[in-house]
C-alpha cells in the first residue's frame, strides 16, 4: 500500500507503533515500513496542506487485522493516544470487533478482529457508505 501523508515523521511513528512495522528504507520524503508476513506500507510526505477527498476515486481507507483480542486492545490504546476520534465496536452483527480512528493526516484507520480468513463476512459494512 502507498499512503500519501501530511507529516512523514509523525506518520512513521504512528504506523510503527500501531501496526508494529519496521522502517526498512528511508528517503527525504518517503519511507518503506514492513510488517509481519512482508506487509509493506510506503509513506510519502506531501506536506501539511495536502487534501484527501473522501468519496473520490481511490483508496479511502484500509482495514487492518489485529493478531488477537489483546492486540486489538493494544491498537485501541494507540489510536486513543494519537487520534481525536476513536470508535470501538466490541461485536458487530457479523461477529467481529472493529476499531476506527484517524492517523496523523486525518485518514481513517480501521482495525478488525478476527480477520475474514477466520470469520467469513456475510454483509457489507455500513461504514463504507459513510463519508
Amino acid at each position: 500500500m502507498v499512503l500519501f501523508v501530511r507529516d512523514l515523521e509523525r506518520s512513521i511513528d504512528f504506523y510503527r507503533e500501531l501496526l508494529l512495522m519496521n522502517v526498512t528504507v528511508r528517503a527525504t520524503t518517503a519511507a518503506l515500513l514492513v510488517g509481519t508476513d512482508d506487509v509493506q506500507l510506503y509513506l510519502r510526505g506531501v506536506g501539511a496542506n495536502a487534501e484527501h477527498f473522501v468519496g473520490s476515486v481511490g483508496v479511502q481507507y484500509v482495514v487492518w487485522v489485529a493478531d488477537g483480542f489483546d492486540d486489538l486492545r493494544r491498537c485501541e490504546g494507540v489510536l486513543r493516544r494519537w487520534s481525536s476520534y476513536v470508535s470501538a465496536t466490541d461485536r458487530t452483527a457479523g461477529g467481529f470487533a472493529m476499531l476506527e480512528g484517524r492517523d496523523p493526516s486525518g485518514i481513517p484507520v480501521v482495525i478488525v478482529y478476527p480477520g475474514a480468513d477466520q470469520l467469513a463476512r456475510r454483509e457489507i459494512l455500513a461504514r463504507i457508505y459513510a463519508s
